[in-house]
Protein backbone atom coordinates (compact mmCIF):
# COMPACT_ATOMS: atom_id res chain seq x y z
CA UNK A 1 0.00 0.00 0.00
CA UNK A 2 2.83 2.51 1.09
CA UNK A 3 4.80 1.86 -2.14
CA UNK A 4 1.38 2.15 -4.26
CA UNK A 5 0.83 5.30 -2.42
CA UNK A 6 4.34 6.58 -3.15
CA UNK A 7 3.85 5.84 -6.88
CA UNK A 8 0.94 7.25 -6.88
CA UNK A 9 2.16 10.95 -5.83
CA UNK A 10 5.51 10.72 -8.60
CA UNK A 11 2.98 10.62 -11.13
CA UNK A 12 0.68 12.99 -9.80
CA UNK A 13 3.73 15.48 -9.31
CA UNK A 14 4.23 14.81 -12.83
CA UNK A 15 0.91 15.78 -13.74
CA UNK A 16 1.43 18.73 -11.40
CA UNK A 17 4.29 19.91 -13.51
CA UNK A 18 3.07 19.84 -16.76
CA UNK A 19 -0.54 20.47 -16.19
CA UNK A 20 -0.30 23.53 -18.69
CA UNK A 21 -3.27 24.82 -20.59
CA UNK A 22 -5.61 25.33 -18.33
CA UNK A 23 -8.81 23.12 -17.82
CA UNK A 24 -8.82 21.49 -21.18
CA UNK A 25 -5.29 20.53 -21.07
CA UNK A 26 -5.01 19.17 -17.61
CA UNK A 27 -8.30 17.46 -18.23
CA UNK A 28 -6.27 16.05 -21.28
CA UNK A 29 -2.83 15.51 -19.21
CA UNK A 30 -5.08 13.00 -16.56
CA UNK A 31 -6.89 11.26 -19.06
CA UNK A 32 -3.45 10.79 -20.87
CA UNK A 33 -1.81 9.63 -17.96
CA UNK A 34 -4.94 7.60 -15.23
CA UNK A 35 -6.43 5.64 -18.60
CA UNK A 36 -4.38 5.81 -21.50
CA UNK A 37 -1.10 5.07 -18.97
CA UNK A 38 -2.08 3.27 -16.46
CA UNK A 39 -5.35 2.39 -16.24
CA UNK A 40 -6.22 3.31 -13.32
CA UNK A 41 -9.71 4.04 -13.99
CA UNK A 42 -11.54 2.86 -16.62
CA UNK A 43 -13.27 5.82 -19.40
CA UNK A 44 -16.40 5.27 -18.00
CA UNK A 45 -15.20 5.72 -14.77
CA UNK A 46 -13.33 8.75 -15.71
CA UNK A 47 -16.10 10.24 -17.65
CA UNK A 48 -18.55 9.84 -14.31
CA UNK A 49 -15.75 11.46 -12.52
CA UNK A 50 -15.42 14.44 -14.53
CA UNK A 51 -19.47 14.64 -14.95
CA UNK A 52 -19.09 14.81 -11.18
CA UNK A 53 -16.35 17.58 -10.98
CA UNK A 54 -17.69 19.28 -13.79
CA UNK A 55 -21.08 20.17 -11.49
CA UNK A 56 -19.40 21.18 -8.40
CA UNK A 57 -17.80 24.63 -7.80
CA UNK A 58 -14.27 25.56 -7.96
CA UNK A 59 -11.81 24.51 -10.53
CA UNK A 60 -12.67 20.90 -11.81
CA UNK A 61 -9.39 19.38 -12.94
CA UNK A 62 -7.70 19.57 -9.71
CA UNK A 63 -11.37 18.17 -7.72
CA UNK A 64 -10.84 15.36 -11.17
CA UNK A 65 -7.50 14.78 -9.87
CA UNK A 66 -8.61 14.65 -6.36
CA UNK A 67 -11.39 12.03 -6.88
CA UNK A 68 -9.17 9.70 -9.09
CA UNK A 69 -6.74 10.17 -5.92
CA UNK A 70 -9.56 9.08 -3.43
CA UNK A 71 -10.79 6.33 -5.77
CA UNK A 72 -7.53 4.63 -5.52
CA UNK A 73 -6.52 5.41 -1.90
CA UNK A 74 -9.27 7.01 0.00
CA UNK A 75 -8.65 10.42 1.64
CA UNK A 76 -5.18 10.50 1.65
CA UNK A 77 -4.92 9.88 -1.35
CA UNK A 78 -7.12 12.00 -2.27
CA UNK A 79 -5.32 14.81 -0.23
CA UNK A 80 -2.17 13.40 -2.27
CA UNK A 81 -3.53 13.84 -5.79
CA UNK A 82 -4.97 17.12 -5.28
CA UNK A 83 -2.00 18.66 -2.93
CA UNK A 84 0.23 17.87 -5.47
CA UNK A 85 -2.04 18.53 -8.91
CA UNK A 86 -2.05 22.11 -7.51
CA UNK A 87 1.20 22.68 -5.62
CA UNK A 88 3.75 22.94 -8.58
CA UNK A 89 1.22 25.55 -10.18
CA UNK A 90 1.61 27.72 -6.78
CA UNK A 91 5.08 27.58 -6.34
CA UNK A 92 5.50 28.76 -9.85
CA UNK A 93 3.07 31.78 -9.45
CA UNK A 94 4.75 32.79 -5.92
CA UNK A 95 7.93 32.79 -7.48
CA UNK A 96 6.44 34.89 -10.96
CA UNK A 97 4.72 36.85 -8.49
CA UNK A 98 7.90 37.97 -6.33
CA UNK A 99 9.66 38.68 -9.23
CA UNK A 100 6.73 41.14 -10.89
CA UNK A 101 6.25 42.93 -7.52
CA UNK A 102 9.97 43.70 -7.75
CA UNK A 103 10.71 43.96 -11.04
CA UNK A 104 7.76 43.81 -13.99
CA UNK A 105 7.08 41.92 -16.26
CA UNK A 106 9.81 39.86 -17.65
CA UNK A 107 10.16 39.12 -21.39
CA UNK A 108 12.33 35.49 -20.63
CA UNK A 109 9.60 34.18 -18.72
CA UNK A 110 7.14 35.62 -21.72
CA UNK A 111 8.97 34.28 -24.19
CA UNK A 112 8.79 30.63 -22.62
CA UNK A 113 5.73 30.39 -21.94
CA UNK A 114 4.59 32.24 -25.26
CA UNK A 115 5.91 28.51 -26.84
CA UNK A 116 4.51 26.84 -24.26
CA UNK A 117 0.72 27.63 -25.04
CA UNK A 118 1.70 26.14 -28.92
CA UNK A 119 2.48 22.60 -27.15
CA UNK A 120 -0.44 22.66 -25.17
CA UNK A 121 -3.08 23.54 -27.50
CA UNK A 122 -2.02 20.26 -29.65
CA UNK A 123 -2.38 18.07 -26.36
CA UNK A 124 -5.74 19.66 -25.98
CA UNK A 125 -6.67 18.45 -29.20
CA UNK A 126 -5.61 14.97 -29.16
CA UNK A 127 -7.37 14.65 -25.88
CA UNK A 128 -10.45 16.19 -27.47
CA UNK A 129 -10.80 14.39 -30.40
CA UNK A 130 -10.09 10.62 -28.11
CA UNK A 131 -12.60 11.73 -25.35
CA UNK A 132 -15.52 12.56 -28.09
CA UNK A 133 -14.63 9.06 -30.34
CA UNK A 134 -15.32 7.43 -26.53
CA UNK A 135 -18.17 9.39 -25.06
CA UNK A 136 -20.36 10.03 -28.06
CA UNK A 137 -21.94 6.31 -28.98
CA UNK A 138 -25.13 7.60 -30.12
CA UNK A 139 -26.79 10.42 -32.85
CA UNK A 140 -28.14 11.82 -29.71
CA UNK A 141 -24.88 12.40 -28.09
CA UNK A 142 -23.46 13.95 -30.29
CA UNK A 143 -26.59 16.34 -30.86
CA UNK A 144 -26.59 17.09 -27.12
CA UNK A 145 -22.57 17.72 -27.21
CA UNK A 146 -22.92 20.22 -30.75
CA UNK A 147 -26.10 22.01 -28.90
CA UNK A 148 -23.73 22.98 -25.61
CA UNK A 149 -20.70 23.99 -27.71
CA UNK A 150 -23.23 26.44 -29.29
CA UNK A 151 -24.69 27.24 -25.89
CA UNK A 152 -21.29 28.02 -24.70
CA UNK A 153 -19.29 28.95 -27.19
CA UNK A 154 -22.15 31.47 -29.93
CA UNK A 155 -24.28 32.42 -27.16
CA UNK A 156 -22.47 32.49 -23.72
CA UNK A 157 -25.72 30.92 -21.59
CA UNK A 158 -24.56 29.88 -18.39
CA UNK A 159 -22.46 26.45 -17.69
CA UNK A 160 -24.94 25.42 -14.78
CA UNK A 161 -27.64 25.65 -17.19
CA UNK A 162 -26.19 23.99 -19.95
CA UNK A 163 -25.16 21.10 -17.72
CA UNK A 164 -28.74 20.81 -15.69
CA UNK A 165 -30.57 20.73 -19.26
CA UNK A 166 -28.33 17.86 -20.06
CA UNK A 167 -29.10 15.79 -17.37
CA UNK A 168 -32.84 16.75 -17.51
CA UNK A 169 -32.97 15.42 -20.75
CA UNK A 170 -31.37 12.46 -19.92
CA UNK A 171 -33.18 11.77 -16.52
CA UNK A 172 -36.36 12.21 -18.57
CA UNK A 173 -35.77 10.02 -21.09
CA UNK A 174 -33.39 7.25 -19.78
CA UNK A 175 -31.98 5.18 -22.38
CA UNK A 176 -30.27 1.86 -22.19
CA UNK A 177 -26.91 2.71 -22.99
CA UNK A 178 -26.38 4.66 -19.89
CA UNK A 179 -23.67 2.85 -17.55
CA UNK A 180 -25.42 1.03 -14.78
CA UNK A 181 -23.19 -0.05 -11.52
CA UNK A 182 -25.44 -2.41 -9.42
CA UNK A 183 -25.98 -3.32 -5.68
CA UNK A 184 -23.76 0.04 -4.31
CA UNK A 185 -25.59 0.89 -1.32
CA UNK A 186 -26.44 4.74 -0.74
CA UNK A 187 -23.50 6.16 1.83
CA UNK A 188 -24.43 6.66 5.19
CA UNK A 189 -25.75 10.04 5.75
CA UNK A 190 -24.26 10.61 9.00
CA UNK A 191 -20.66 10.22 7.97
CA UNK A 192 -21.51 12.33 4.90
CA UNK A 193 -22.69 15.40 7.40
CA UNK A 194 -19.46 14.59 9.91
CA UNK A 195 -17.30 14.86 6.66
CA UNK A 196 -19.35 18.32 5.97
CA UNK A 197 -18.78 19.89 9.64
CA UNK A 198 -15.46 18.88 9.91
CA UNK A 199 -14.01 19.98 6.67
CA UNK A 200 -15.90 23.51 6.99
CA UNK A 201 -14.45 24.12 10.31
CA UNK A 202 -10.88 23.40 8.64
CA UNK A 203 -12.20 25.41 5.30
CA UNK A 204 -13.99 28.29 7.48
CA UNK A 205 -12.16 28.70 10.95
CA UNK A 206 -8.94 30.63 9.88
CA UNK A 207 -11.17 33.18 8.03
CA UNK A 208 -13.19 33.66 11.42
CA UNK A 209 -9.71 33.92 13.83
CA UNK A 210 -8.68 37.04 10.74
CA UNK A 211 -12.17 38.36 11.31
CA UNK A 212 -11.44 38.63 14.96
CA UNK A 213 -8.14 39.42 14.89
CA UNK A 214 -7.10 41.73 12.40
CA UNK A 215 -10.82 43.25 11.96
CA UNK A 216 -13.22 43.42 8.92
CA UNK A 217 -11.15 46.07 7.23
CA UNK A 218 -7.57 44.49 7.22
CA UNK A 219 -6.68 43.60 3.29
CA UNK A 220 -6.03 39.75 4.47
CA UNK A 221 -9.59 39.49 5.81
CA UNK A 222 -10.88 41.34 3.19
CA UNK A 223 -9.15 38.77 0.42
CA UNK A 224 -10.30 35.86 3.05
CA UNK A 225 -13.64 36.68 2.90
CA UNK A 226 -13.72 37.05 -1.47
CA UNK A 227 -12.06 33.73 -1.82
CA UNK A 228 -14.36 32.04 0.18
CA UNK A 229 -17.47 33.72 -1.80
CA UNK A 230 -15.90 32.75 -5.35
CA UNK A 231 -15.07 28.89 -3.56
CA UNK A 232 -19.11 28.41 -3.76
CA UNK A 233 -19.80 30.13 -6.81
CA UNK A 234 -17.26 29.11 -9.73
CA UNK A 235 -19.57 26.80 -11.35
CA UNK A 236 -17.80 25.83 -14.64
CA UNK A 237 -14.36 26.77 -13.61
CA UNK A 238 -12.39 29.47 -13.49
CA UNK A 239 -13.72 30.92 -16.74
CA UNK A 240 -16.81 31.46 -15.28
CA UNK A 241 -15.39 33.93 -12.49
CA UNK A 242 -12.65 35.82 -14.16
CA UNK A 243 -14.97 38.96 -14.84
CA UNK A 244 -16.37 38.89 -10.97
CA UNK A 245 -12.77 38.59 -9.57
CA UNK A 246 -11.33 41.95 -11.77
CA UNK A 247 -14.68 43.49 -11.13
CA UNK A 248 -13.98 42.80 -7.36
CA UNK A 249 -10.33 43.77 -7.23
CA UNK A 250 -9.93 46.37 -9.59
CA UNK A 251 -13.56 48.59 -9.45
CA UNK A 252 -14.56 47.46 -6.11
CA UNK A 253 -11.42 47.18 -3.79
CA UNK A 254 -8.71 49.24 -6.36
CA UNK A 255 -6.48 46.52 -5.07
CA UNK A 256 -4.62 45.96 -8.75
CA UNK A 257 -4.98 48.38 -11.67
CA UNK A 258 -6.78 46.83 -14.89
CA UNK A 259 -3.52 45.97 -16.20
CA UNK A 260 -1.93 44.26 -13.39
CA UNK A 261 -5.13 41.90 -13.49
CA UNK A 262 -4.26 41.09 -17.39
CA UNK A 263 -0.79 40.22 -16.38
CA UNK A 264 -1.97 38.21 -13.97
CA UNK A 265 -4.16 36.13 -16.13
CA UNK A 266 -1.26 35.90 -18.58
CA UNK A 267 0.51 34.14 -16.00
CA UNK A 268 -2.32 31.65 -15.01
CA UNK A 269 -3.06 30.44 -18.07
CA UNK A 270 0.94 29.69 -18.97
CA UNK A 271 1.91 28.17 -15.93
CA UNK A 272 1.06 25.22 -14.83
CA UNK A 273 -1.83 24.29 -12.32
CA UNK A 274 -5.32 25.58 -12.63
CA UNK A 275 -6.28 29.29 -14.15
CA UNK A 276 -7.82 30.11 -11.12
CA UNK A 277 -4.34 30.28 -9.89
CA UNK A 278 -4.99 33.72 -10.90
CA UNK A 279 -6.03 34.35 -7.57
CA UNK A 280 -2.99 33.46 -6.12
CA UNK A 281 -1.50 36.70 -8.25
CA UNK A 282 -4.27 38.71 -6.69
CA UNK A 283 -3.79 38.06 -3.51
CA UNK A 284 -0.18 38.05 -3.69
CA UNK A 285 -0.05 42.11 -5.11
CA UNK A 286 -3.00 43.40 -2.97
CA UNK A 287 -1.74 42.28 0.12
CA UNK A 288 1.60 43.69 -0.85
CA UNK A 289 0.67 46.91 -2.11
CA UNK A 290 -1.71 47.76 0.39
CA UNK A 291 0.81 46.79 3.15
CA UNK A 292 3.11 48.82 1.49
CA UNK A 293 5.75 45.46 2.17
CA UNK A 294 6.66 42.95 -0.77
CA UNK A 295 6.50 39.72 1.50
CA UNK A 296 3.80 40.42 3.13
CA UNK A 297 2.34 39.36 -0.32
CA UNK A 298 2.83 35.64 0.70
CA UNK A 299 0.48 35.60 3.29
CA UNK A 300 -2.29 36.66 1.05
CA UNK A 301 -1.08 33.70 -1.13
CA UNK A 302 -1.62 31.25 1.35
CA UNK A 303 -5.10 32.87 2.12
CA UNK A 304 -5.79 32.69 -1.43
CA UNK A 305 -4.55 28.86 -1.58
CA UNK A 306 -6.84 27.96 1.86
CA UNK A 307 -10.02 29.52 1.05
CA UNK A 308 -9.98 28.23 -2.85
CA UNK A 309 -8.65 24.69 -2.05
CA UNK A 310 -9.83 23.53 1.46
CA UNK A 311 -13.25 23.40 -0.35
CA UNK A 312 -12.08 21.23 -3.29
CA UNK A 313 -11.30 18.46 -0.62
CA UNK A 314 -14.88 18.85 0.89
CA UNK A 315 -16.73 18.56 -2.15
CA UNK A 316 -15.01 15.85 -3.28
CA UNK A 317 -14.97 13.89 0.19
CA UNK A 318 -18.55 14.40 0.86
CA UNK A 319 -19.96 13.55 -2.97
CA UNK A 320 -17.46 11.24 -4.42
CA UNK A 321 -18.99 8.57 -2.36
CA UNK A 322 -22.31 9.20 -4.07
CA UNK A 323 -20.88 8.64 -7.58
CA UNK A 324 -21.24 4.67 -8.08
CA UNK A 325 -24.83 4.99 -6.05
CA UNK A 326 -25.88 7.27 -8.56
CA UNK A 327 -24.60 5.05 -11.50
CA UNK A 328 -26.63 1.99 -9.83
CA UNK A 329 -30.31 3.89 -10.17
CA UNK A 330 -30.86 3.95 -13.99
CA UNK A 331 -32.24 7.56 -14.65
CA UNK A 332 -29.46 8.86 -12.93
CA UNK A 333 -27.00 7.09 -14.85
CA UNK A 334 -28.75 8.09 -18.44
CA UNK A 335 -28.92 11.75 -16.78
CA UNK A 336 -24.58 11.26 -16.00
CA UNK A 337 -24.55 9.56 -19.43
CA UNK A 338 -25.87 12.95 -21.15
CA UNK A 339 -23.75 15.11 -19.17
CA UNK A 340 -21.13 13.40 -20.94
CA UNK A 341 -21.60 13.98 -24.29
CA UNK A 342 -23.00 17.74 -22.91
CA UNK A 343 -19.20 18.09 -21.47
CA UNK A 344 -17.58 16.89 -24.92
CA UNK A 345 -19.35 19.74 -26.18
CA UNK A 346 -17.91 22.03 -22.53
CA UNK A 347 -14.32 20.83 -23.86
CA UNK A 348 -14.59 21.15 -27.32
CA UNK A 349 -15.95 25.19 -26.24
CA UNK A 350 -12.71 25.56 -24.10
CA UNK A 351 -9.82 24.43 -26.68
CA UNK A 352 -11.35 26.45 -29.50
CA UNK A 353 -11.11 29.40 -26.95
CA UNK A 354 -7.88 28.55 -26.13
CA UNK A 355 -6.68 27.64 -30.05
CA UNK A 356 -8.07 31.59 -30.66
CA UNK A 357 -6.05 32.98 -27.67
CA UNK A 358 -2.85 30.91 -29.36
CA UNK A 359 -2.83 31.92 -32.81
CA UNK A 360 -4.55 35.33 -32.80
CA UNK A 361 -3.15 38.00 -30.28
CA UNK A 362 -6.79 39.73 -30.75
CA UNK A 363 -9.60 38.11 -29.33
CA UNK A 364 -13.04 39.43 -28.01
CA UNK A 365 -16.71 38.45 -27.87
CA UNK A 366 -18.62 40.05 -30.62
CA UNK A 367 -22.06 42.13 -29.48
CA UNK A 368 -25.57 41.29 -30.40
CA UNK A 369 -27.62 38.44 -30.28
CA UNK A 370 -25.09 35.86 -31.08
CA UNK A 371 -21.97 36.99 -29.14
CA UNK A 372 -19.40 34.29 -30.42
CA UNK A 373 -15.63 34.61 -29.64
CA UNK A 374 -13.86 36.40 -32.62
CA UNK A 375 -10.42 36.59 -33.83
CA UNK A 376 -8.96 39.67 -35.07
CA UNK A 377 -7.85 38.36 -38.15
CA UNK A 378 -5.13 40.98 -38.64
CA UNK A 379 -3.90 40.12 -35.21
CA UNK A 380 -2.98 36.12 -36.68
CA UNK A 381 0.42 35.05 -35.16
CA UNK A 382 1.85 32.89 -37.70
CA UNK A 383 4.70 32.01 -35.78
CA UNK A 384 2.37 30.59 -33.16
CA UNK A 385 0.87 28.30 -35.81
CA UNK A 386 4.39 27.14 -36.55
CA UNK A 387 5.21 26.37 -33.31
CA UNK A 388 2.35 24.19 -32.89
CA UNK A 389 2.77 22.48 -36.07
CA UNK A 390 6.47 21.13 -34.77
CA UNK A 391 4.69 20.50 -31.36
CA UNK A 392 2.15 18.15 -33.46
CA UNK A 393 5.23 16.91 -35.75
CA UNK A 394 6.87 16.13 -32.48
CA UNK A 395 4.11 14.83 -30.08
CA UNK A 396 2.12 12.90 -32.88
CA UNK A 397 4.18 11.58 -35.29
CA UNK A 398 7.53 11.25 -33.36
CA UNK A 399 5.96 10.38 -29.86
CA UNK A 400 8.82 11.75 -28.17
CA UNK A 401 6.45 12.21 -24.95
CA UNK A 402 4.43 15.38 -23.34
CA UNK A 403 7.68 16.83 -21.30
CA UNK A 404 10.04 16.83 -24.76
CA UNK A 405 7.51 18.58 -26.48
CA UNK A 406 6.40 21.18 -23.78
CA UNK A 407 10.46 21.80 -23.69
CA UNK A 408 10.77 21.97 -27.69
CA UNK A 409 8.31 24.60 -27.88
CA UNK A 410 9.74 26.68 -25.15
CA UNK A 411 12.73 26.91 -26.54
CA UNK A 412 11.67 27.91 -29.41
CA UNK A 413 9.83 30.54 -27.83
CA UNK A 414 12.64 31.86 -26.20
CA UNK A 415 14.47 31.66 -29.96
CA UNK A 416 11.65 33.35 -31.91
CA UNK A 417 10.97 36.19 -29.11
CA UNK A 418 14.35 36.66 -28.19
CA UNK A 419 16.58 36.20 -31.04
CA UNK A 420 14.46 36.67 -34.13
CA UNK A 421 12.38 39.89 -33.69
Amino acid sequence: MKSALSEDAKVWGRIGLLSFGGPAGQIALIHRETVDARKWVTEEEFLSALNFCMLLPGPEATQLATYIGWRRHGVLGGLIAGLLFVLPGALTILVLSVLYSLFGNMPLVASLFWGIKAAVLVIVLEALLRVARRALKRNSDWVIAGLAFLALFAFGLPFPLVIAVAALIGFLMPDKLAVSIPDVALPALSKTLLTILSWSVIWLLPLGLMRWVLGKESVYFGLGWLFAKLAVVTFGGAYSVLSYLGQDVVEAHHWLSTAQMVDGLGLAETTPGPLILVGQFVGFLAAAQATGNTWAGLWGSIIFLWMTFVPCFLWIFAGAPYVLYLQGQPRMASALSRITAAVSGVILNLALWFGLHVLFTGVARLQGPVPVWWPDVSSFDWASLVVTLAAAVALLHFKIGIPKTLALAALMGVIWKLLLI
